[in-house]
């Protein structure tokens, strides 16, 4: 299916060395393009090289709704004293774990006064457009890119092909310039809110995920989809009396979950292995005559399942737990549990938990008190199963 862009604007990916404070943002120098997209319903934010083709991303996130945020980082605006930036950076933070990207925008800046962190009013509608498309809300992006267009007196000396790009829709809801090689910000956990640890070793992913994987969260949001069942005076009672739980991202950081890939059996290993989409495993093996276009047939999984050593399935679980899909995943049936889906999604997994997931009839558990039940319910449906 061609994909067809929301917005498209030229930014960069940002390494972060959080090894002393304040920490340090260095741009990287590949010019690329930040690009979202629709597909059943759920955005994705991609990053890709300006040489790569669009259904190429480095970098392809599925989006919930309201989970995402895509905010300018300013120093001024920060609690905590702070270094300035010397480039105007962009922080994509998420709702439901503490993950986060940085990019720059690689457009020239547009200050009179030579002010390379300057947000422009152009910046600024850019940013504030994608923050909107990730909550979710109806945009019409032609129509707002065109009034900055017609207001905007300076030239950027850029391109205008795809240096701002909307794609002529509106969308419903459901390098020259910018920072330098040696551009600085403060503690980037801040940007103007409380910090969240933890939980980020695989925020970044080396490289994108297949289409196949990114149809295996698709199909797992479309599965908690209409699961939410608190009305908001019952979810504001019960955020009152909530406890401090963490999210199953915060749970399952890759540090923990990757080491462990190594110590399971052969069995174990194939166990896992059959949660994931059939056509994963099929491309893994580079089965001959399979273009990754269909649905696999049985012939070509029980193929690659034997063409596969145990280490390349290791290998494959691995790639697995330290993609973004799978910490947005996480994050998703978070959000999820704590919405009033406990009951429900227990029952779909076949896993016992307290009370069936219900406060009292008609009234599921919400906020971090689910979480903690069904993670409790995990532990006493594993023990059970054992004896």
């Amino acid at each position: 299916m061609p994909i067809a862009p929301i917005i498209t604007f030229k930014a960069g990916q940002c390494d972060v060395d959080t090894s002393s404070k304040p920490y340090k943002v260095t741009p990287q120098p590949e010019p690329g393009y930040i690009y979202l997209y629709s597909e059943d319903d759920l955005v994705h934010f991609c990053w890709r090289r300006r040489d790569q083709p669009l259904d190429e991303p480095e970098l392809d996130l599925v989006m919930v709704p309201t989970d995402g945020s895509f905010l300018p980082y300013e120093y001024k605006t920060t609690p905590q004293p702070t270094a300035k930036t010397n480039g105007r950076i962009f922080a994509l933070k998420f709702a439901s774990s503490s993950q986060r990207h940085l990019f720059w925008l690689q457009s020239k800046p547009q200050g009179r006064n030579g002010d390379a962190s300057y947000f422009s009013p152009r910046d600024r509608k850019i940013g504030d457009i994608v923050h909107r498309l990730l909550q979710g809300e109806e945009v019409d992006v032609t129509r707002e890119l065109s009034a900055i267009r017609n207001n905007n007196d300076q030239d950027d000396e850029d391109e205008t092909m795809e240096d701002i790009e909307g794609h002529g829709q509106e969308h419903h809801g459901g390098g020259s310039g910018g920072a330098g090689a040696d551009a600085t910000g403060g503690d980037v956990r801040e940007e103007g809110e409380e910090s969240r640890e933890g939980g980020a070793d695989g925020a970044r992913a080396a490289s994108s995920s297949s289409p196949d994987a990114a149809a295996a969260v698709r199909n797992f949001l479309d599965s908690l989809r209409g699961q939410s069942g608190l009305a908001g005076a019952q979810q504001q009672q019960q955020q009152q009396h909530d406890i401090s739980y963490p999210y199953l991202s915060h749970l399952l950081p890759t540090s923990i979950t990757v080491p462990i890939v190594d110590t399971l059996s052969a069995e174990q290993v194939d166990s896992l292995l059959s949660f994931l989409p059939p056509a994963v495993i099929v491309l893994a093996s580079d089965t001959v005559g399979y273009d990754g276009t269909s649905d696999p047939t049985a012939d070509q999984i029980k193929a690659a399942n034997e063409s596969l050593s145990l280490g390349k399935k290791q290998a494959l679980l691995k790639k697995v737990l330290r993609s973004p899909q799978f910490h947005q995943a996480l994050g998703t049936l978070t959000m999820a549990l704590r919405d009033g889906g406990l009951p429900s999604i227990a029952d779909a997994l076949s896993i016992k938990v307290e009370k069936d997931g219900y406060l009292q009839p008609g009234m599921p558990m919400g906020g971090n008190s689910a979480v903690k039940v069904f993670i409790d319910g995990v532990k006493k449906t594993v023990k059970d199963n054992k004896q």
